[in-house]
């Protein structure tokens, strides 16, 4: 402690007189008039793949972006309407453990979720370990993960994403498309960080759904 006590005095001497406080601005914008086309487009510059449908049509939906999936991973709240045109094995994680990272990790694995809230603007999703959500790491160990955002929950600005989270201090995982790096020639790389691959259903819905762990399958 003598030696820090010793560098914080130099720092001090060297200040001089006490700094100012400054005054952050705070009259940048907080909202927008940004929707759900300029979203798709973000998501899609991000290599994302977006589909549209309408309610009713969700499970048959989801069926068709999971052609292939031999394993689909949920979180206990989504809801068991989201499920039943899917044909192949369901694992409920938390059931009757939290699956291990070897088990996500496995081949033909993919995920599906809900959101907390979707950013036009910037093209983030974001996810706060709500039920319908799980924890973060059902989202970026696999290499297949679903997203269903209800039209509802689409806001313009990064302020309006923040407003709407129901606690700012939960685990937060911001999602802008597929996991993706660049070395320092560029060659772009996707899945290193996340997942590899990214689908996003948009429900024509403007009723933000609640998840229920009582409604999960």
């Amino acid at each position: 402690m003598a030696a820090r006590d010793v560098i914080l005095a130099r720092i001090r001497a060297a200040l001089g007189d006490p700094v100012a406080s400054v005054t952050v601005p705070r009259d940048y914008r907080t909202s927008g008039a940004a929707g759900v086309d300029v979203l798709v487009d973000r998501l899609e510059d991000y290599r994302a793949t977006v589909r549209r449908c309408a309610e009713g049509d969700l499970a048959a939906t989801l069926a068709g972006v999971l052609t292939g999936t031999a394993i689909l991973v949920v979180p206990a709240g989504v809801p068991g309407a989201w499920l039943t045109g899917y044909p192949g094995r369901i694992v409920r994680d938390g059931d009757p453990a939290p699956l291990a990272v070897g088990d996500l990790d496995a081949p033909g694995v993919s995920v599906l979720t809900g959101c907390a809230v979707a950013i036009a603007e910037t093209g983030t999703i974001i996810l706060d370990a709500g039920p319908d959500q799980g924890r973060r790491a059902l989202t970026l160990v696999p290499d297949h993960h679903v997203c269903v955002v209800h039209i509802g929950q689409i806001v313009a600005t990064v302020p309006e994403g923040l407003a709407r989270l129901a606690d700012p201090t939960r685990p937060l995982t911001l999602i802008s498309g597929p996991s993706a790096t660049s070395d320092i020639e560029l060659d772009r790389v996707e899945g290193v960080h996340g997942p590899r691959r990214l689908d996003v259903v948009l429900v024509d819905s403007d009723e933000i759904p609640v998840a229920d762990v009582a409604d999960a399958f």
